[in-house]
């Protein structure tokens, strides 16, 4: 009997977890559309999404109405798009590089999307033909091109053996890169920019989704699903790295191929969500983690939690950012900053209590 229910208890754990995620993510979306400045209750939003949907007819002010459809709704989403995919990426990175430390903007990508961002909006790159969102996407993909090219220079495209020293390369590369387009940035602000457009191209490099409308999510929800879909298909391959490129290599892997594979595609999820949304720090870095101590290690179990939880917190982060100061919207990097610094903090100390 103990182990009959021991087998069934993984599965009954599954089955509650996919029953839990949509209404999780569901009850979040629907709070960062209700909660604001003006708090919207949840009966009008869900009239407003009938009428949108489903072509029903109910009484709805014109001014919430085009609150909740125009501005709070698809700004909830793409925060969620954003969470989840960042969260995605550093749960990738670490376990491919094997080291703790390694987050989404390890790879120089959000550095590289404030260069061509502030190239495009101050230094006039593209003669207005450009838009601040392109901009980032070709900064942010120059940069990681960069960052690659340097990897290999320095030992990086070997596999097998030479695993440690593969994955230390990306991480000092990515480092070198990140440093050489912040120097970037502040020398074309510096030079070009007047204090107005300073402190608002500032404002967008610590996050910003005050700007979203769903033309944002259409680019969005399709990076957040297929990184999510890569990362479930290579699920395995991610445990497998867990224990180092030789163990993975033993068991059949192509090791070069799929850390490619990965790497990139979760630079290009990465590369998406900062062109629209600026720079967002820590969710990669605290949310696996955090995890971690939830569901373990096995990444069958910790890549959904993962999205979820990054999904959640993004939302919650920007509900915070939109009413700790009245009649003022604060950069969503700060508030996850406040909040994932002191989280990480606990996070190290109880690990290193563990061993």
């Amino acid at each position: 009997m103990k182990l009959a229910a021991a087998v069934q208890l993984p599965m009954v754990f599954r089955w509650r977890w996919a029953w839990l995620a949509p209404s999780t993510l569901f009850l979040a979306v629907m709070a960062g559309t209700a909660i604001g400045e003006t708090a919207i209750p949840l009966e009008t939003i869900l009239k407003v999404l009938a009428n949108r949907l489903w072509g029903a007819e109910h009484a709805v002010d014109r001014i919430d109405a085009g609150i909740i459809w125009n501005y709070r709704l698809s700004r909830a989403i793409l925060a969620a798009c954003c969470g989840a995919g960042l969260a995605l990426s550093g749960v990738v990175l670490q376990a491919l590089l094997r080291n703790p430390l390694a987050d989404p903007f390890l790879m120089g990508i959000s550095a590289g999307a404030s260069t061509g961002a502030v190239a495009v909006t101050i230094a006039g790159l593209g003669a207005g033909a450009v838009t601040l969102s392109l901009g980032a996407f070709a900064g942010a993909g120059l940069a990681f091109s960069l960052v690659v090219l340097l990897a290999r220079a320095a030992g990086s495209g070997t596999g097998g053996g030479r695993s440690a020293q593969a994955a230390g390369a990306i991480i000092l590369a990515g480092i070198a890169g990140s440093q050489l387009f912040n120097a970037l940035t502040a020398f074309i602000i510096a030079k070009s920019a007047n204090a107005e457009q300073a402190r608002g191209i500032m404002f967008w490099l610590m996050g910003n989704l005050s700007g979203v409308r769903w033309d944002d999510v259409t680019l969005g929800l399709p990076a957040a699903l297929g990184g999510l879909l890569v990362c479930l298909w290579y699920r395995r391959a991610l445990d497998a790295f867990t224990f180092g490129a030789d163990s993975a290599a033993s068991m059949g892997i192509a090791v070069r191929r799929v850390r490619a594979i990965l790497i990139a595609v979760m630079a290009l999820v990465t590369a998406t969500m900062v062109s629209m949304v600026g720079a967002i720090g820590f969710v990669g870095l605290v949310i696996p983690h955090a995890m971690r101590f939830l569901v373990g290690n096995r990444h069958t179990r910790l890549i959904p939690a993962s999205a979820l939880a990054g999904a959640v917190f993004l939302i919650g982060a920007d509900i915070i950012s939109r009413v700790i100061v009245p009649g003022q919207v604060l950069p969503i990097g700060v508030v996850t900053a406040l909040v994932g610094a002191p989280a990480f903090a606990v996070i190290l100390i109880r690990g290193t209590r563990r061993r």
